[in-house]
């Protein structure tokens, strides 16, 4: 039999925006909604991602899943939450609308993909901003929707460590049976 190597189940929580613009910082509420009420993991690395900057690409290379937070531009109603995974998440980022996060988030994906570091399971949760105007707090309808964004988030959390579980006892089985 050989050597058993476990992988730590890794995972960054990366909420963006600017807490100072009102809705635009609706990631960065989120974030910490989340990491007040899920239980603390030492997988699990809360990065406050402000406006974005190059020096997260280091983090990508840590991880093997990434939840971004974000406010985005979904054409829907102020509130609304949306996940995007994987693929889905990606065809979102490369869409012609872009805001500067966005940009921001797709040029760090590029250098994740150049670098074979680009985590295997990936969501982005976006919440359609109402106003981006000057203000520390959201509006209502973003308000609300921060619990919604924290349950998609806990739900994914949980959905990718059972995979993650799975996968383990399937490599401990295929181990004992060599």
């Amino acid at each position: 039999m050989g050597s058993l190597e476990v992988e730590t189940f890794n995972t960054l929580i990366l909420g963006i925006g600017n807490t100072l613009l009102s809705d635009e910082g609706a990631g960065i509420h989120a974030m910490h909604q989340l990491q007040s009420s899920y239980p603390d993991s030492p997988d699990i690395v809360y990065v406050d991602g402000g406006t974005l900057s190059f020096s997260l690409a280091a983090y990508l290379q840590d991880c093997s899943n990434i939840i971004v937070l974000d406010a985005a531009e979904l054409n829907s109603l102020p509130g609304t939450v949306r996940t995007m995974v994987g693929a889905g998440m990606d065809d979102f980022l490369g869409a012609a609308r872009r805001s500067p996060h966005e940009v921001g988030l797709l040029d760090l994906f590029d250098i994740a993909r150049l670098t074979e570091s680009l985590p295997v399971n990936r969501a982005l949760i976006g919440i359609q901003p109402q106003s981006i105007e000057w203000g520390t707090s959201p509006t209502p309808p973003v308000e609300k929707a921060l619990p919604v964004a924290v349950e998609q988030a806990i739900n994914l959390l949980n959905e990718w460590q059972l995979m993650g579980v799975s996968q383990f006892t399937t490599m401990i089985s295929n181990r004992l049976a060599e």
